[in-house]
């Protein structure tokens, strides 16, 4: 007669009964018989490929971390650079409807006229300094130049009225130039 444990258990089916009492009282013994069972030993042998599987997946995984990140850095200032051109689209929807709304703005005769008081205003600008710096000349007796300013101050205010006058004298030859008919312009 078989008994369900045998039936389960045929590796076992060699055991005496004094056996199978010393399996149930020692659990060193119990331990022994047990991992010596091939389903165990199946059950143990599965158990360590999946989880050298599962070792394999997390250094994949590992592996592909950085570059993912890095595509999440790129997604993100793609996001963001196509949030800030969609904001930057509603301003030059607004620009242009102003445009069109206000034409006058852009006619020959009031951009002449802004060229003309633009050429005035960097004019005063540009003596306006100079006059500061003779006067600040004037006022100041102290050590560097003769005159009280450092060689520094000269050599920045001597650039920044170099640049100033530049523009100016730009805004004079784009006048002349309209004045004489060399400027033309398109109605489309």
């Amino acid at each position: 007669m078989t008994t369900p444990l045998l039936n389960d258990f045929p590796e076992l089916a060699g055991l005496s009964r004094e056996d199978l009492e010393d399996l149930l009282n020692d659990p060193v013994y119990f331990q022994a018989v047990f991992h010596s069972l091939s389903r165990v030993k199946a059950m143990y042998q599965s158990q360590a490929e999946l989880g050298m599987a599962n070792e394999s997946i997390a250094k994949h995984n590992l592996e592909l971390q950085e570059p993912l990140y890095r595509l999440r850095a790129e997604t993100q200032a793609a996001f963001d650079d196509a949030k800030n051109l969609e904001a930057r689209w509603k301003d030059v929807e607004r620009e242009q409807r102003d445009v069109y709304q206000n034409p006058q703005r852009f006619s020959p005769q009031f951009l002449l006229m802004r060229l003309k008081h633009s050429k005035t205003a960097q004019d005063d600008a540009s003596e306006a300094l100079a006059s500061a710096f003779v006067l600040a000349s004037t006022t100041d007796t102290g050590a560097g130049t003769p005159n009280g300013n450092s060689g520094k101050e000269v050599d920045d205010f001597i650039r920044e009225f170099k640049d100033m006058r530049k523009i100016y004298h730009k805004r004079v030859i784009w006048e002349d130039r309209w004045s004489s008919g060399m400027v033309n312009w398109r109605d489309d």
